[in-house]
């Protein structure tokens, strides 16, 4: 039987896929989902018991994993008396997805249940002092990619025709962060289409509109989780100065090896985060 596509019949993807990751983990609701960026995925290490693996593409609605770094699987994980939902790696934009792709992942952990997001990515800093290595949580972001997942005509089952984003990134949560890691700094990201790095003239223009962090992911997924009614947490982690700021050629395998470095740390607070959520 074909699977719904998720770019026509997004609502309709997002629960045939919540009722396929219900079948094949045996875990009839998860509380919390996570998506894991690019060099995150030892994180979901820590997060407690592994209940199940299952390949995205089995689910309905997802495609192949692409880029280097990024998982293709789904973990259901036990953590204390809660079920998560992580999803080891994403799509993008840049691959020549449609929004509706790109946001299936959070959109079909609502429909299993989840109430909460946790976004991670990696991240280029433009605030004086960052450092790579450095987890950072985003109070804020601007989308600079041109596309939403919320373009064409509105299905109600989904959320509101126009959802409030005031406090997309949960106030509560990133309180809860600090509680865990009182010296975390909170930023603005800046999401841009890529794949190719920011440019030193693009790096000005976010920091003049406001922003301290760019990458090219977050943004979709954090509009369809609030169109749903999630709370979202979203963490970047510093993996490099941005163009202009640093002397060194931004290089997608240096991303990953900062990434790794910090992979046990960034486990650990996520997994403490989780914990008190």
């Amino acid at each position: 039987m074909t699977s719904p596509d998720p770019v026509d019949h997004p609502f309709e993807a997002a629960e045939a896929s919540a009722a396929a990751v219900a079948a094949a983990t045996g875990v009839d609701r998860h509380d919390v989902a996570l998506v894991l960026g690019s060099g995150w995925k030892p994180a979901a290490d820590r997060l407690g018991e592994v209940v199940a693996e299952v390949p995205m593409v089995d689910l309905g609605g997802f495609p192949a994993a692409a880029v280097q770094g990024h998982g293709s699987t789904v973990r259901s994980i036990r953590s204390g008396d809660r079920h998560v939902l992580a999803f080891m790696g994403r799509v993008h934009l840049y691959e020549g997805h449609h929004p509706n792709v790109v946001a299936h992942a959070v959109r079909t952990a609502v429909r299993a249940g989840c109430s909460v997001v946790v976004l991670t990515n990696a991240a280029g800093g433009l605030r004086p002092g960052m450092a790579p290595g450095q987890p950072v949580l985003i109070a804020d972001h601007v989308n600079l990619t041109g596309r939403t997942p919320l373009l064409g005509p509105n299905d109600d089952r989904l959320g509101p025709r126009f959802p409030d984003m005031t406090d997309a990134y949960s106030a509560r949560l990133r309180a809860l962060a600090h509680e865990v890691e009182p010296d975390l700094e909170e930023a603005v990201y800046a999401g841009f289409l890529g794949p190719t790095y920011e440019t030193p003239a693009e790096v000005r223009m976010a920091a003049t509109l406001g922003a301290h962090l760019v990458g090219m992911s977050t943004v979709q997924e954090t509009i369809a989780a609030v169109h749903a009614g999630a709370e979202v947490l979203a963490m970047s982690l510093v993996t490099n100065l941005a163009a202009g700021l640093g002397h060194e050629h931004l290089d997608h395998h240096d991303v990953l090896e900062v990434a790794a470095r910090s992979a046990d740390r960034m486990g650990a607070l996520i997994a403490h985060i989780v914990g008190r959520i």
